[in-house]
């Protein structure tokens, strides 16, 4: 059954690529990974294997590819992704010696890329469980790792009429969790190879803050003003915020919203009533003038969240928020929308004092009148939301010595 259904997947993808670009690169994507293995594999090598479905994931197995590097430079590392949203933004990623698409996860195809690549070692990110794969890679011997993995009661493993699929769990040589109620349903399975180990994300964050960089057209921006920074932001997001800020001009704003398009960054400038400027036209004299800030560019915005005296982060009026963590670890407090009962990190920033939920433009109103009046309050969201992050951080040292005696006995 499991083959028909990604034979048929396979179908939809095919179909779909006539006339979706996306669809179409991961076809083709998936097509050349055998050639890329073929020209790039090196025979005399042990490879780890990483494998992350899109960019979120790639983020939470990096830490422990860079650590990787670093503790067993004899280990290579190949990087897969079943999205060309990972794959099109990190395929020249350095701290891979191998970056590719896996191809759908028909038997044949999974027989082929796993006998082509040869892990010793295989790491799995978070939601991938892809049964061929999986299976071989047992059959093969190769220690498999489920990372920064969180299981749910309404997820497919636990319903009557999945259980054959669910077996898919048993190929997995250990679990590091995110937290105890994914071990509790891995446990009612009878499954106990699993340690309680947090998300890996907590680590990256850390590191990218350490390697944040300094902005002089930021610096002549905020210029020691009240800062406020608007993150990943979509239009319900903005027309919210911009309302408020449009009366508050003792606030400098920076936005960068998730989609950079013309058309939506001349939808935020129609909505702003201060001197507004976008980031790649400005100059250390045209921002000093300014009361906002829009961020036209990519690969900003973890650096940005540093002016912060607030963030927000966008998402949570849509599909669902946006990284949190990358606010958060900069000691400020973090302010989101509303459709974030998916992601444990709001609920545990909502717990804390360090994240605030708002739902309405009057909730934000209400938010922000008590920042104005209480700098106090700023502050001591600010520290707990990054005592969160602080206190959360580890998990790549738990996960890498745990599977040290593993990566020793590959080599």
């Amino acid at each position: 059954m499991y083959e028909l259904i990604i034979r048929l997947y396979s179908l939809g993808v095919a179909i779909a690529s006539l006339f979706n670009p996306k669809a179409r690169k991961m076809l083709k994507g998936g097509r050349e990974a055998f050639g890329v293995l073929a020209d790039k594999i090196d025979g005399g090598s042990r490879y780890a294997w990483f494998h992350a479905a899109s960019l979120g994931e790639f983020e939470q197995g990096r830490p422990i590819m860079e650590r990787l590097r670093v503790e067993h430079p004899e280990m290579k590392i190949l990087l897969t992704f079943f999205s060309p949203s990972g794959y099109e933004v990190r395929k020249d990623y350095k701290g891979a010696d191998i970056v590719c698409y896996l191809p759908l996860d028909t038997y044949s195809n999974a027989r082929r890329f796993v006998e082509a690549a040869r892990p010793a070692v295989a790491f799995f990110i978070k939601y991938e469980f892809w049964w061929n794969y999986l299976r071989l890679l047992k059959r093969s011997g190769v220690p498999v790792y489920s990372v920064s993995s969180i299981f749910r009661p309404g997820q497919v493993f636990f319903r009557w009429y999945a259980r054959p699929y669910a077996r898919v769990l048993r190929c997995f040589t250990r679990f590091f969790v995110q937290n105890e109620e994914s071990r509790r349903l891995l446990g009612s399975m009878g499954i106990t190879d699993v340690d309680v180990t947090g998300d890996t994300r907590f680590d990256r964050v850390m590191q990218i803050k350490q390697a944040a960089m300094k902005l002089p057209l930021i610096d002549a921006f905020t210029h020691g003003a009240k800062v406020f920074v608007a993150g990943s932001s979509w239009p319900p997001d903005e027309e919210i915020f911009i309302r408020y800020f449009n009366a508050h001009p003792e606030w400098r704003l920076i936005i960068a919203p998730h989609v950079v398009s013309e058309d939506h960054l001349r939808q935020i400038e129609r909505r702003l009533e201060r001197p507004v400027v976008r980031y790649s036209h400005a100059t250390p004299e045209t921002v000093a003038g300014a009361g906002c800030l829009v961020v036209d560019c990519f690969g900003l915005l973890s650096s940005i969240y540093g002016y912060a005296t607030v963030a927000y982060v966008g998402g949570g009026f849509g599909v669902g928020i946006h990284n949190l963590l990358e606010a958060a670890v900069w000691g400020v407090p973090v302010i989101f929308g509303p459709n974030n009962a998916r992601f444990q990190e709001a609920q545990e920033l909502k717990a804390c004092g360090g994240g605030l939920e708002i739902c309405s433009y009057d909730d934000f109103k209400h938010v922000f009148d008590n920042f104005n009046a209480s700098p106090q309050a700023v502050m001591a969201a600010g520290t707990e939301a990054a005592n969160y992050v602080r206190e959360k951080a580890g998990a790549t040292d738990v996960i890498l010595n745990a599977v040290e005696p593993r990566l020793r006995a590959s080599l």
